[in-house]
């Protein structure tokens, strides 16, 4: 069987929201129990990671290396049709995960005890973001 569900996120702007439950209600709302779960990001300035969910220090250490290593507002970048963080953002996105595949066991995510999805905003602005859930298993 395979279900799909939209899921909309509204982002205050850079940096992470946690999709984790909106996720899990899908899988559970779905009756699979076992199979896969499968997560896209439907942008290209924005990107999805599985991370550590018990130090919000690990998210912004994230954030913060990858201001380094892609800053906004470089000279390099000839795109920047919506601002200094329009490139960078693009780059970001490319660097780390447009979709997730996760194990589903149990009608949930077989997620780690630490482990959490995250929605990684790009933009130093808010965005309405969409995320389009496929969950495939047995029921």
């Amino acid at each position: 069987m395979i279900v799909q569900r939209e899921i909309v996120v509204d982002t205050p702007g850079r940096g992470t929201t946690d999709v984790t439950r909106e996720i899990q209600r899908v899988v559970a709302e779905s009756g699979i129990t076992a199979g896969t779960c499968q997560v896209f990001l439907q942008h290209t300035s924005a990107s999805l990671m599985l991370c550590e969910n018990a130090d919000p220090d690990v998210r912004r250490d994230l954030d913060a290396f990858m201001a380094r290593l892609v800053p906004d507002g470089d000279s390099l970048y000839r795109h920047q049709s919506e601002g200094p963080d329009d490139m960078p953002a693009h780059v970001r996105s490319v660097l780390t995960h447009s979709s997730l595949s996760l194990p589903v066991n149990g009608g949930a995510c077989a997620l780690g005890t630490w482990q959490g999805v995250y929605l990684w905003e790009h933009r130093t602005r808010s965005h309405r973001r969409r995320l389009l859930v496929t969950v495939h298993g047995e029921l």
